[in-house]
């Protein structure tokens, strides 16, 4: 009985042990941007305010993890980037390029995306009356009241770096929302955003290579607004 209580205990040792580890996430992804870098900010679910970014690197033909770090999300959670509204608080899910960075402080060392400095005429308009929405100014246009923009110095802690978000920024819909971004944390959930620590933003200022096609894929472990899907 002893032999066989050890036997079936070393059998069971082997199944665990042999068990298929998940391919990375990206892998399981339907599309990845095309570059060879990407980074995935993933959710348990939509109503999270909280979950993981990882930056990947493509090598030799797989994902490979380069780094993560705790994220945050809006304060209403997620939501389907094409159905989404302005001012509902939630982060918009999908898979989006990220056309340049900024910030108030100056870039970190090794960065080499294109780096907007942030003045005290620098605004971020989200005005739906505006022909500058979804659109960083210096100055802020006669067409975009103040009300319905951002002045991104008074951001220090969170716009100390960014990268902006390609959320509805190609060709922006209006009311669908403006002024996507990844940054530093602030004291909680975004409005909308996603956010990092502030080490964790330096470093992915750092490994972004422009040259590489990096975009950002956000979403849920599962469901409709799953991050595979994208």
């Amino acid at each position: 009985m002893r032999t066989l209580l050890l036997l079936g205990a070393a059998l069971l040792s082997l199944g665990a042990t042999s068990a298929p580890s998940p391919a990375p996430l990206p892998e399981r992804m339907a599309y990845t941007g095309g570059g060879s870098q990407l980074i995935t900010a993933e959710a348990a679910g939509p109503g999270s305010t909280t979950g993981t970014l990882t930056w990947w690197d493509r090598r030799g033909g797989r994902w490979v993890k380069a780094g993560s770090a705790p994220a945050r999300f809006g304060a209403k959670g997620l939501a389907e980037g094409g159905q989404r509204r302005q001012g509902t608080n939630t982060t918009p899910t999908g898979l989006y390029r990220l056309p340049y960075a900024f910030g108030i402080e100056p870039a970190p060392s090794g960065t080499s995306y294109r780096y907007a400095r942030v003045t005290d005429r620098s605004w971020w308009c989200q005005d739906n009356d505006s022909r500058a929405y979804n659109r960083w100014v210096e100055g802020l246009p006669r067409d975009c009241r103040a009300a319905e923009a951002e002045h991104l110095v008074s951001y220090r802690e969170q716009y100390a770096h960014a990268l902006v978000i390609g959320f509805n920024y190609d060709r922006p819909v209006r009311a669908r929302g403006a002024g996507i971004f990844l940054h530093v944390n602030g004291r909680g959930a975004t409005a909308g955003c996603v956010s990092v620590p502030a080490d964790a933003m330096r470093a992915v200022l750092a490994w972004a290579d422009p040259a590489r096609r990096p975009h950002i894929a956000v979403g849920t472990r599962g469901g409709p607004t799953a991050i595979t899907r994208y």
